[in-house]
């Protein structure tokens, strides 16, 4: 390794984790054709429902590399929960 090389270190998990977020809460947002969508944000209450969420799930396959199934979207239906759910599905793939 040169001296003179830049060295970088990789982006910690809470900016990884927060761009998740900010990602998914814009999939709510063009979904449900809202301006703003905070992160806990239950997709239910901000006018979704069962047929809107398929969207979502196929968004997040599509943008995040990850399959969730309904269940998991039920169980905790905000761009946090969401989040969540993708890291700890990406972290388990990574195994």
């Amino acid at each position: 390794m040169s001296l003179d090389m830049p060295v970088t270190a990789p982006a910690p998990a809470d900016a990884t984790t927060a761009n998740q977020l900010e990602s998914l809460a814009a999939v709510f947002c063009r979904i449900l054709e809202l301006d703003n969508v905070p992160a806990d944000g239950n997709f239910f209450l901000l006018g979704g429902d069962s047929l809107i969420a398929t969207r979502v799930l196929s968004a997040v396959a599509r943008e995040h590399g990850v399959e969730l199934t309904f269940e998991d979207f039920l169980a905790d239906p905000t761009p946090a929960g969401l989040a969540s759910r993708v890291a700890a599905e990406r972290i388990a793939a990574a195994r």
